[in-house]
């Protein structure tokens, strides 16, 4: 990244230790005014100060762990029934034509109704919410 294309043209060619302790103006994007209402707003005068504010601390650790964050259990689930009634719908297991020619049709199978049926939906529903409660009762 060229720093020169995310600072004033005053600012250009600076050392990174002068930037720092640059005023928050000196970035490209933030005015005078800009710079007086984040003063005003967070006591932030300098270019270091603003980094070092803990609200942007907190906003880059969010948006970096929400990256890498797991599903929970409940998500899991759900993804697991929706992937098992794909496959049933359209199995992997299907072979591939060999003459491009020819298109395999088959006749549906019987619809069952998924969330009642399938995989036991059901059960994964109540052993979802009894986890919920056992985590809440570990939790107190």
């Amino acid at each position: 990244m060229n720093i020169d294309t995310v600072v004033d043209k005053e600012y250009v060619g600076q050392s990174f230790r002068t930037l720092a302790d640059a005023p928050t103006s000196a970035l490209r994007g933030i005015s005078a005014k800009d710079a007086k209402a984040l003063a005003q707003a967070f006591n932030v005068h300098t270019v270091r100060e603003l980094a070092n504010l803990e609200f942007v601390k907190w906003a880059q650790a969010i948006t970096t762990l929400a990256a890498h964050e797991q599903a929970t259990p409940e998500e899991q689930a759900k993804e697991t029934l929706l992937d098992s009634g794909l496959e049933m719908s359209f199995p992997a297991s299907d072979p591939v034509s060999v003459d491009s020619g020819i298109t395999r049709i088959e006749v549906p199978p019987d619809m069952v109704n998924a969330h009642d049926d399938h995989q036991h939906a059901a059960k994964v529903d109540a052993s979802t919410a009894n986890g919920h409660k056992e985590e809440a009762a570990a939790a107190n």
